[in-house]
């Protein structure tokens, strides 16, 4: 099994940051490089093409884009922009996303909106102008895109903890990304639920690659690092813990950190967090914990490890110590120059056109 390494990057940076992190971080030998699609950040097309110019191997995509805030043309114009910027390197990330509701947003029938997203997309990708009427989205006949792609299939990544999402997975997607683990025990717990969607479409589960990231925080200050990283993994355990069937972590203890954090007092809130559920929900500390950490999740069976941000006590700082400090300490075979592993090629849904997904 191929294995990857790859960063993801908060979009809270200036314009040149990106592309200096990029090159580093190329040059250091990772993968993949993703950029979150959070709430009230930067839009990540923009880190996201200024990266593209800066580098010539890794893979680079959102995780991810919102079938609620974008629509489906709008997704792959994005898409197509990344993939003619880094001549066929993008991957594209979809996922219901969080805490619309700020901004006025339903999420009504995700998994289907979810699915004919996706549906709809790789259509226009693909050049197919039949038309398409689904529950969520519809594209008029004749409805095309009038521009040249890269590829009419970029590999698709859907964002997902839950059975429903995996299982949608298990059937359109190339990987499914857990975001804010680092938990090897949800490994065997997510390929169960993508074994469902995988079997009704006649796929091997072995298809979808499961890329396992959290808040990273390496310093050859282990306690200065962890001290950091439990500030940061404060203010989502809430989410996490309840999302994590495997991690127990006690009702009381997340609703102590979750009254501090509403207080504003995020230092405090991460001071309750022990040991033990910090390594569930963030690589943190010295680069031989933070590698040990990554390599459990490898030896469970995962195709990525993405370090996210803050990655270090300071962005370069943290980026340049994950790469020359825990990536040699990593036991993986030897990646794929330029692209997604063989299985995810195959997996991104088999199709030269739309293969069309049923509703249901």
């Amino acid at each position: 099994m191929t294995v990857e390494i790859g960063l993801g990057l908060q979009s809270d940076k200036p314009a040149g940051a990106y592309a200096r992190l990029a090159r580093r971080a190329e040059e250091c030998g990772f993968d993949v490089l993703t950029v979150f699609g959070d709430l009230m950040y930067q839009p990540p097309i923009f880190p996201l093409l200024e990266m593209a110019a800066a580098t010539e191997r890794v893979r680079l995509g959102p995780a991810c884009l919102n079938p609620y805030s974008m629509a489906p043309y709008e997704i792959a114009g994005q898409v197509a922009a990344l993939d003619l910027a880094s001549r066929g390197r993008a991957y594209l990330g979809l996922a219901r996303g969080t805490w619309l509701g700020a901004v006025g947003i339903a999420q009504p029938r995700p998994i289907a909106a979810l699915r004919e997203c996706a549906e709809v997309v790789y259509r226009l990708l693909s050049g197919d102008s039949a038309g398409y009427t689904g529950e969520v989205f519809t594209l008029a006949p004749g409805t095309a895109l009038r521009y040249r792609v890269w590829r009419p299939d970029p590999p698709l990544l859907l964002g997902a903890w839950g059975a429903r999402g995996a299982a949608l997975a298990g059937r359109i997607a190339a990987e499914i990304k857990v975001g804010g683990s680092a938990n090897p025990a949800m490994v065997p717990v997510i390929r169960e639920r993508l074994r469902a969607g995988a079997a009704r479409d006649g796929r091997r589960v072995d298809d979808v690659g499961i890329v396992l990231g959290a808040v990273t925080v390496v310093d050859r200050d282990g306690e200065a690092a962890r001290s950091r990283a439990r500030t940061e993994v404060a203010m989502y355990l809430a989410v996490v813990a309840d999302l994590d069937p495997t991690a127990g972590v006690p009702a009381d203890l997340v609703a102590r950190v979750t009254d501090l954090v509403g207080a504003g007092e995020h230092a405090a809130a991460g001071r309750l967090i022990p040991d033990d559920v910090l390594d569930l929900f963030a690589f943190a500390g010295t680069p031989e914990r933070v590698a040990e950490r990554a390599q459990a999740l490898i030896d469970a069976g995962v195709r990525r490890v993405e370090f996210g941000t803050p990655h270090g006590l300071t962005d370069e700082g943290g980026v340049d110590l994950l790469g020359t400090a825990v990536l040699p300490l990593l036991r993986r075979p030897p990646t794929v120059a330029g692209g997604p592993p063989a299985a995810a090629k195959t997996a991104t849904t088999g199709r030269t056109g739309p293969r069309e997904v049923e509703a249901g």
